[in-house]
């Protein structure tokens, strides 16, 4: 495998699409902070204590937080954390001076926590796990290794197993990824254009020999 090499972490029968869910977030406070308090899209998980929450909601409250580590041989690889997310999302919808607050300090821990030092948009981890998922199977960007991987390479992976997805009969997977210009491989989009377009010379076929018959 060529470098760079993309790590996902994939999730199976995780619905990020269910609309209570998908609406409790705030993209003003993501931008703004403790500026913005209206939170009420947030509920259940707008304030804790009193005190709101920064990031508050629960795709935020929901944060992926398995890690993993490589080893080739007896080597570390290093993985790259940096740009993981759209450099958009980066710049635009979380505040560079926006830190994150009172967050996951409940009775109910949901997923990971965030570093309260580290401004919201630089936690890139948080996010491309905010860019929601359509469907209840999904990948999400972890890193990437920037060395190539060879036949011969023996990679062992250390995983630290905190996300809990045994709870509503959901599955991890680890997928390891190269792509090339032309993006990385995905066998939906081509089984659908082969589809619609042999759904479409047959529907011409039909009706070509509805014409010809018609017009004997």
């Amino acid at each position: 495998m060529k470098a760079p090499i993309y790590i996902y972490y994939q999730l199976d029968n995780y619905y990020q699409n269910h609309r209570r869910y998908v609406k409790s977030r705030s993209d003003k406070q993501l931008l703004d902070g403790l500026q913005n308090n209206d939170t009420s899209s947030c509920k259940p998980e707008e304030s804790n204590g009193g005190l709101p929450v920064v990031p508050c909601g629960l795709v935020a409250w929901s944060l992926f937080n398995d890690s993993y580590i490589f080893t080739r041989g007896a080597v570390p690889l290093k993985v790259n954390r940096k740009n993981i997310a759209w450099k958009s999302d980066r710049d635009h919808k979380f505040g560079k001076r926006v830190y994150p607050f009172n967050f996951q300090n409940g009775s109910l821990i949901g997923g990971g926590k965030l570093d309260p030092h580290i401004p919201l948009s630089d936690q890139e981890d948080l996010i491309v796990w905010m860019r929601t998922a359509a469907l209840p199977s999904f990948r999400k960007l972890y890193g990437r290794i920037e060395e190539d991987l060879h036949p011969s390479d023996l990679i062992t992976v250390n995983l630290t197993n905190n996300y809990n997805t045994y709870s509503f009969g959901g599955a991890k997977k680890l997928v390891l990824s190269t792509s090339s210009w032309l993006g990385g491989k995905n066998d939906f989009l081509g089984v659908f254009y082969i589809f619609v377009g042999s759904s479409c010379i047959f529907i011409s076929l039909v009706f070509l020999l509805l014409h010809l018959k018609d017009s004997r």
